[in-house]
């Protein structure tokens, strides 16, 4: 235990004392936030996605839809849960909900012996200019619909209803990212040149030569580079806080919990990379391989569900996306650890996947 604690303690002074890395590793993320942030940051930039919820299942209904489908400015998501729905319109994940209730298409078909159907449009109250949009390209589609009956009486009009939600702009979205960025940064490729280094250095193969266990030494790494990740991650946020004034919703805990899940994840990926590489110059170049494609692929600037479909399961098993996708939730919509079960279970097998891979690629020598 007590050589646990001096190498802990060890590992933090050589962070400490290398300031100008310290400075750079802080700095940089900090900079790019302030710098997006202030671009684009009041934006919301989110494509207009409409949920269609068909009750009615009726060749109306399908004609409806297909005509909507025929505006390219509108993404079509369909779905018979229209509880479901709603709840992702008040978490800003959709900007129109559209029910086609039961009777729908009997009402169309009677046509003008019938009054007009109220086709129910639920919209984002709190992001009027985007649901104002939004409206008009769902009533451009009844209305087409419309003048398809006899005379151009009204068969169907759309009955707006406002819903609560969250008015999150980009700056919400790009936080948490940033967060994620600088875990696997710190982590992944820190701890694959900073071992590299040293066993190049005959660091490992002293430490080696003493009755130091191998779980020790990386116990204590764990432990520093975790509370080195966890004052960077603070320092993150309030400059968030003081500048654009980005809140956390969810639980302090379970934004803890992802960091640290976060960081045991990405330092296992680099003790694999630091086996692999055979020196420290060919360590950074292997890192930065993993690590940028995970920058735009991640999730870590763009929402994950813009990127094209061929791309879509390459995203899902990316540990950044869920690392990333889980503190936007919690700080943005303030999920619970039990909601983001599915992030944990996919960064935890990444973790034990990486920490086995490692025992095999690592080497003292």
């Amino acid at each position: 235990m007590r050589a646990y604690y001096q190498l802990t303690l060890a590992q933090l002074r050589i962070f400490l004392r290398n300031r100008q890395v310290l400075f750079w590793t802080l700095a940089f993320p900090i900079f790019l936030m302030i710098m997006l942030g202030s671009f684009l940051g009041n934006g919301n930039g989110i494509s207009l996605t409409v949920a269609v919820v068909d009750q009615d299942k009726s060749e109306q209904s399908k004609v409806l839809v297909e005509e909507l489908k025929k505006n390219k400015a509108i993404s079509i998501e369909k779905s018979s849960d229209e509880k479901e729905m709603l709840q992702q319109l008040k978490d800003g994940d959709l900007q129109l909900v559209v029910t086609i209730p039961e009777g729908y298409g009997k009402s169309v078909s009677a046509g003008e012996n019938a009054d007009p159907f109220k086709l129910p449009v639920y919209y984002n109250e709190t992001n009027l200019t985007v649901s104002q949009v939004g409206l008009q390209l769902v009533n451009n589609a009844v209305d087409t619909i419309s003048k398809k009956q006899v005379d151009y009486k009204p068969a169907v009009v759309t009955d707006s209803k406002g819903v609560e939600a969250l008015n999150l702009r980009y700056i919400d979205f790009l936080v948490p990212g940033i967060v994620a960025m600088m875990i696997m940064s710190n982590n992944m490729n820190g701890v694959a040149g900073q071992i590299s280094s040293w066993r190049e250095r005959g660091i490992l193969r002293r430490m080696q030569g003493t009755t130091l266990k191998a779980s020790t030494f990386i116990a204590a790494q764990i432990t520093a580079r975790f509370m080195l990740n966890g004052l960077q991650a603070m320092i993150v946020l309030g400059v968030a806080w003081a500048v654009f004034g980005i809140e956390v919703r969810g639980s302090w805990l379970t934004v803890i919990a992802f960091v640290t899940l976060g960081t045991l994840a990405f330092m296992a990926i680099g003790f694999i990379i630091a086996g692999i590489a055979k020196t420290p110059e060919s360590a950074g170049p292997i890192a930065g391989f993993l690590s940028f494609p995970m920058l735009f692929l991640g999730g870590v600037f763009f929402p994950i569900k813009n990127m094209p479909e061929f791309l879509q399961p390459i995203v899902q098993i990316l540990p950044i996306a869920h690392l990333s996708h889980a503190l936007r939730e919690t700080m943005n919509v303030g999920a619970s650890f039990m909601d983001l079960g599915m992030e944990a279970v996919i960064l935890g097998c990444w973790l034990v996947g990486a920490f086995i891979a490692a025992s095999f690629t690592f080497k003292w020598e």
